[in-house]
């Protein structure tokens, strides 16, 4: 089936340069997670784990090697897991987590378009985008506080920190959180409505 507008599998590339960067970005995650999981950061892994399994699932149901989603998404994607490894500053690193979500949403979206009966629209799928990104940020305070809870981590509560201060830290995160799915909003609609389906064509191998 051709490509239309309102296709979102068509966001998916057979181009072998956007393959090699794929692949090679597959290889960082899965030993990202691997040392996460090595040091206790469980969290950390499972995330790796998330988006690893979604930018492999193509491929693999696919049996074609080429067939990978757009590396710049992808890379999107991985931001806070590169973050998280280098010791990016914490702001920076939140504003990055949820732009990652954001990210993760969208392949979610082209993923059930292509393996289920469901269908999405670019509008859509963009609302699916900033609510995702939006309800991820209270799953992700409550996964951190139930880790600290139950596995002895100082992911939100910080013994260094007062009540006050964990609670203005969550607070900004959420306003990180809203800023985020907005700013990835703008990003899809110009990247998925105007370019992915040209340079889709343009980079066939």
């Amino acid at each position: 089936m051709e490509p239309t507008p309102s296709n979102l599998a068509s966001l998916l590339r057979q181009s072998r340069i956007n393959a090699a960067l794929g692949w090679g970005l597959v290889g960082i995650i899965a030993l990202t997670a691997l040392g996460n999981l090595v040091l206790g950061n469980f969290l950390w892994a499972g995330f790796a784990a998330v988006v690893g399994g979604l930018a492999v699932l193509p491929p693999v149901a696919s049996r074609d090697p080429l067939v990978m989603i757009p590396w710049e998404v992808f890379v999107l994607a991985a931001l806070p897991l590169l973050g998280y490894t280098f010791g990016v500053n914490v702001a920076f690193r939140e504003v990055a987590t949820y732009l990652s979500v954001a990210a993760l949403a969208l392949i979610v979206a082209v993923e059930l378009q292509l393996f289920t009966n469901v269908e999405m629209n670019y509008q859509f799928a963009l609302l699916f985008v900033v609510v995702s990104t939006l309800a991820f940020a209270g799953l992700w305070a409550v996964s951190r506080w139930l880790s600290d809870l139950h596995l002895g981590t100082t992911l939100l509560l910080d013994p260094k920190l007062s009540d006050d201060a964990i609670e203005e830290q969550l607070m900004w995160e959420f306003v990180a959180s809203a800023v985020a799915g907005l700013l990835a909003g703008i990003f899809f609609e110009l990247y998925v409505r105007r370019y992915a389906d040209v340079r889709r064509g343009g980079e066939r191998a």
